[in-house]
């Protein structure tokens, strides 16, 4: 297993990388511990590529300020990102660093992307309040299982990845069109340049079910 760096300016992800599988998985909140516990088993047991964010907070230092880096990945969505963390800014230094971020980000997704139709895997972990009913509205189709707690669930971009899910016990959701207003997030990126991505979303604390999950996703999408 090898291990390196990756930056995206200012955010570094430690990349390990285990054969020459194209399958990619990423962690992009310091402050979801469950879900970097699960990947970090994961890639002990299975091939593939794995970015892990460096740092133990949810939102990451950036230009004397702070961003969440699940929203940078537009520049719609960087530009109110660095409105909600940095209002203190002059609009010139705003504007810098929107700016910055729109130079470094393709080259940034093109390391963490697979090629030829491969799987982009996020891992994230909720905590209060969140939970797969927020994502309905927006999805184009939902199987929503009785027996499973609505704060676990699959977000799918590709209609194959969903018939494939749904076969599960877990809960899952279809979004598969772009929004109208893009918020940055990494799954909206995916798509527009036709990376298939799905997201395991699960509680935080509860590693046996993102395991359980993730265990699934690797058996039953190519």
């Amino acid at each position: 297993m090898q291990d390196d760096v990756i930056k995206l300016g200012e955010i570094d992800f430690k990349v390990v990388k285990k054969g020459n599988s194209d399958r990619r998985y990423i962690w992009l909140h310091g402050d979801e511990q469950t879900a970097r516990m699960a990947l970090e088993s994961h890639m002990k047991l299975n091939l593939g590529t794995a970015f892990f964010i460096q740092g133990e907070t949810r939102e990451i230092d950036f230009f004397d300020g702070i961003l969440d880096p699940n929203r940078i990945f537009s520049s719609m969505g960087a530009e109110a990102n660095i409105q909600k963390y940095n209002r203190s800014w002059s609009s010139l230094k705003k504007q810098e660093a929107l700016e910055w971020i729109n130079r470094e980000r393709d080259a940034f997704l093109e390391s963490i992307f697979p090629k030829n139709g491969g799987l982009l895997v996020a891992l994230h972990n909720n905590f209060k309040g969140y939970n797969v009913n927020r994502e309905i509205q927006k999805s184009d189709s939902v199987s929503i299982k009785k027996d499973q707690n609505p704060r676990d669930f699959f977000i799918c971009t590709d209609r194959t990845d969903f018939e494939a899910l749904v076969r599960s016990p877990f809960n899952v959701v279809l979004q598969e069109k772009l929004p109208q207003k893009d918020d940055g997030s990494l799954s909206w990126a995916a798509m527009r340049n036709g990376v298939r991505y799905v997201n395991i979303e699960v509680r935080l604390g509860w590693l046996t079910q993102q395991k359980k999950m993730l265990n699934y996703l690797e058996k039953n999408l190519e």
